[in-house]
């Protein structure tokens, strides 16, 4: 079968998934589906494959480049060597000088302040409401949903229901699911700059099409949180201005700060803890009898359970068991560890079209640890549906995955 329409394939499949977990199948939301999916190929066509958005792609590159430029002159000054200083001694491995937690973690505190600058500035909520705009001329959604669905693009999946606050309340229960879905289903723009330094040796262009991803995934994660949950009543129309709360640029920029210290240290914590939980699995598993030769590991048997499902984003199935175990690694642990080890893959294991296939399916924060933070910022922002957002969680983490493996079959399909 042609590697296009296997992922044709997938998208039928991954729609059919999310109708058959619907809580009414009689119920299908024609119009957001069938606009949902022509708006995503629009945008990975147009951002993909117009010469004009290579120029873009080619510009978020050199943004990318400049922002490690600048924050390696603030690690090196404050961390020296270790922080990508001058080295006082002769390097015999290069590989070894590189210390992921001084050089390229801390790239998240200078993306967080320039973003609180921006938002202060009011120029990311103005791309914010052009791109809910179009989310509601095309889908038809509510003002309030699709100014959240917009802000998930460029915030993370707490920050994006704060510029709907006050509608929270009001929201029905298909609007609070679509809310969740489209958190899950996105990545925040400060940890987007990281991922794309992780791959930038991989994916050529990695900055634009991790962009790309979250924009594209935007319209599929609400398409496929109508079909499992569809709408029973009137969308609801509000959309209030986010709440500032920086005094000025430098206070903006100090808040910023603070919030990429907090954000740094969970991201270290969790990369500790699920590195040591993944060791520590595998050295259970090497107990058992070897598998084909091999030992047994978390990342084997999770590529063998999603191998089948990779395959219908397009994946060869000679690649789908290194494919499968990405994305399994993502589910279960995050989407940082599975990008560091697709950047680790060795050399062949997948394809350049693979690779780029994968680089738009991981491109969420649909995993059980993303679950515990929605649940618990969603409920303190509207505690009196805290249990009805804790019933829609894991509902949220299979849409949300849904949304990017179809952005993975619909890239799949253009390459």
């Amino acid at each position: 079968m042609p590697l296009t329409l296997q992922s044709a394939l997938g998208i039928l499949c991954f729609l059919a998934f999310a109708w058959l977990l619907s809580e009414s199948r009689q119920r299908f939301p024609w119009r957001i589906v069938l606009a949902g999916l022509a708006l995503q190929f629009v945008l990975a066509l147009a951002l993909l494959k117009l010469p004009m958005f290579k120029g873009l792609f080619l510009a978020l590159n050199h943004v990318l480049s400049a922002l490690e430029r600048a924050t390696q002159a603030g690690t090196g000054f404050v961390f020296g060597y270790l922080g990508g200083g001058s080295l006082p001694f002769a390097v015999t491995d290069p590989a070894s000088s590189f210390v992921l937690a001084f050089r390229a973690l801390p790239l998240v505190l200078v993306v967080s302040a320039l973003s609180s600058l921006l938002f202060y500035w009011r120029v990311l909520p103005w791309v914010v409401r052009m791109l809910s705009l179009l989310l509601r001329k095309v889908l038809g959604v509510g003002g309030a949903v699709g100014l959240s669905a917009a802000a998930d693009v460029f915030v993370g999946m707490i920050e994006a229901p704060l510029f709907i606050r006050p509608y929270l309340q009001t929201l029905s229960r298909s609007e609070l699911f679509s809310v969740m879905t489209c958190g899950m289903a996105t990545i925040a723009g400060t940890v987007m700059v990281l991922y794309a330094s992780f791959l930038a040796n991989v994916v050529p262009d990695a900055m634009g099409h991790i962009l790309t991803a979250s924009l594209v995934s935007t319209p599929g994660a609400l398409l496929i949180a109508a079909l499992m949950l569809p709408a029973n009543q009137a969308a609801t129309a509000g959309e209030p201005d986010p709440a500032q709360s920086a005094r000025s640029s430098m206070d903006a920029v100090t808040k910023g700060t603070l919030a990429g210290v907090e954000l740094l240290i969970n991201i270290v914590a969790m990369l500790l803890v699920c590195v040591a939980l993944v060791s520590l699995a595998n050295m259970i598993l090497g107990l058992l009898p070897d598998y084909a030769g091999q030992p047994l590991t978390l990342q084997r048997i999770l590529g063998w359970l999603m191998a089948p499902i990779v395959w219908l984003m397009g994946i060869p199935w000679s690649e789908a068991v290194s494919a499968g175990a990405l994305m399994g690694t993502k589910t279960v642990l995050n989407e940082l560890i599975a990008y560091l080890d697709l950047a680790r893959l060795p050399a062949g294991a997948l394809s350049p079209r693979s690779e780029l296939i994968m680089t738009y399916a991981l491109c969420g924060f649909a995993n059980l640890g993303s679950l515990g933070i929605l649940i618990g910022g969603l409920g303190t922002m509207v505690p009196e549906r805290r249990e009805e957002i804790v019933a829609l969680g894991p509902k949220a983490i299979v849409s949300g995955t849904l949304a990017t493996l179809l952005t993975g079959a619909v890239v799949g399909v253009l390459s």
